[in-house]
């Protein structure tokens, strides 16, 4: 993971004095967090996962086709460009023998000083967007898609990386990128126009896009909510921030290093196929069932968020382990949850032989945005996910989300995260509000509160920060900084 200079929290949670907590204060309450860490996670090319990496690539005319497709659309590409003196372009083509076939490129004109991003389609090129940009080599450059949205960055030389250009709604209306077929008739390609001279590149890379910060951190647990541990490394899931709004970001696995908290490593890169389209579904959980080795998936259809007749609402896939590594495409269903309304950020234990699934319950994702934790709970011995019934909802509050089940000692809770009144609530698992909140700094966003144990009997609450990257230029959800506190034992 590439990730900026760590540094302590910010001023605000810093200057935030907390006093204790009664010492007989009851399980989850009686924690008290201490800031211990935040850091930005951001990569353009996932590491770890590049399909393509060429140290040196030198002299390329015309325009060279790797052959190599993205699996979903959220694919990346980043270019060492040693000479600007003529064109060079990026990004995906088809087939160049067939004169029809489909190619998106960002073209840089050092002649005029401007960045286009063009679409061919249909025997037809298109320029779907067009920026005045002055860029000097030796320089490096990347193009970045996220489900139909196309952004192109240039990095600084010390690592940190700007926003050149952006579209979406144009390069929707002429080609969908989530359609497998027509995704998977390009490859990653690389070079200059026809017409103009060789570009002198270094190292090119590409392959899956990673992340401008993660948020929705949730935990990998066995079915008895037991951390998923390895090796000393928790494996959690995590939202991907894209390069955009909900739809451009995608979901994935990480290990968290339970000795120290800012080495976080992404493992698996995880996308939906549903309705005939690759999507970027996230926000959810992934369990593994300690008797048959199977993985239970619950994530949040996020993916296709704004689209005409869609709602946001819980989808749920039955895998094995190797889930928990590599590249997945996952088949989803929608989980039959007692509503009918909007729901996301499902969470899911079995407690005394009895599955429980929190869930958010939305009554309008418009204008308010409406929406607060509830808890479900299924029959003795039932299957995940079957025969839900609901326990409860906390509808007096209207900006609450990120439930997670926990247990401290012998008491269960269920947490969630109250932006409205800037705490971390808990619930018993009777949907009763318990008496106070979390004893721990709140950010900025709505952040999660996952907690983490540890072998001294200590814990981390590890979440994240509405922080943005780009957000002039990409606008809201390219966020959020990941943020660790710790409670003693």
């Amino acid at each position: 993971m590439r990730a900026r200079r760590l540094r302590g929290l910010s001023g605000r949670l810093l200057r935030r004095r907390r006093r204790r907590p009664a010492a007989d204060a009851p399980g989850v309450l009686g924690l008290h967090f201490e800031p211990l860490a935040q850091y930005r996670p951001f990569s353009i090319v996932a590491p770890g996962f590049e399909q393509v990496d060429q140290p040196v690539v030198g002299a390329t005319a015309g325009l060279h086709r790797s052959g190599i497709s993205p699996t979903a659309p959220f694919a990346a590409i980043e270019a060492e460009v040693a000479d600007l003196t003529d064109r060079f372009a990026f990004g995906l083509a088809g087939d160049a023998t067939d004169p029809a076939a489909a190619q998106l490129l960002a073209v840089y004109d050092a002649h005029r000083g401007r960045l286009q991003l063009q679409l061919q389609c249909d025997g037809d090129t298109h320029t779907v967007a067009d920026e005045s940009v002055q860029l000097s080599a030796p320089c490096r450059l990347a193009f970045v898609l996220c489900e139909n949205q196309v952004t192109v960055l240039a990095e600084d030389g010390a690592g940190q990386w700007s926003a050149l250009l952006t579209e979406r709604d144009r390069v929707g209306e002429l080609i969908d990128l989530r359609d497998p077929a027509t995704l998977h008739g390009l490859s990653y390609a690389w070079g200059a126009p026809v017409d103009a001279a060789p570009a002198q590149l270094g190292q090119v890379r590409a392959g899956p896009f990673g992340y401008t910060g993660l948020r929705d951190l949730h935990l990998v647990q066995y079915d008895d909510g037991r951390p998923y541990v390895r090796d000393g490394q928790a494996y959690l899931t995590a939202t991907c921030a894209g390069m955009g709004f909900f739809h451009a970001a995608h979901w994935g696995v990480f290990t968290l290093d339970l000795v120290d908290s800012t080495s976080l490593r992404q493992v698996a890169q995880l996308y939906s196929r549903r309705d005939g389209l690759l999507l970027g579904d996230h926000a959810g959980q992934i369990v593994v069932e300690d008797s048959s080795g199977r993985c239970l998936v619950g994530v949040s259809a996020w993916g296709d968020f704004g689209s005409p007749g869609s709602q946001v609402h819980v989808r749920q896939a039955t895998t094995t382990i190797d889930v928990l590594s590599g590249v997945h495409v996952l088949d989803t269903e929608p989980v039959a949850l007692p509503t009918d309304v909007g729901a996301w950020d499902p969470a899911i234990t079995r407690i005394d032989d009895r599955w429980h699934v929190a869930f958010v319950e939305s009554p309008s994702q418009g204008d308010p945005f409406d929406f607060h934790p509830a808890l479900a709970v299924g029959p003795a011995g039932g299957e995940p996910f079957t025969d839900l019934e609901l326990v409860g909802a906390d509808t007096d509050l209207e900006q609450c989300e990120g439930p997670i089940l926990q247990r401290v000692g012998d008491d269960w809770s269920l947490l969630a995260s109250d932006g409205r009144r800037r705490a971390y609530v808990a619930y018993d698992l009777a949907m009763q509000r318990r008496g106070g909140r979390l004893d721990a700094p709140y950010g900025s966003n709505i952040p999660h509160p996952q907690l983490v144990p540890l072998s001294d009997g200590g814990w981390w609450l590890v979440t994240f920060d509405g922080d943005q990257f780009a957000e002039k230029q990409l606008g809201y959800g390219t966020h959020g900084d990941v943020v660790v506190m710790r409670a003693e034992p």
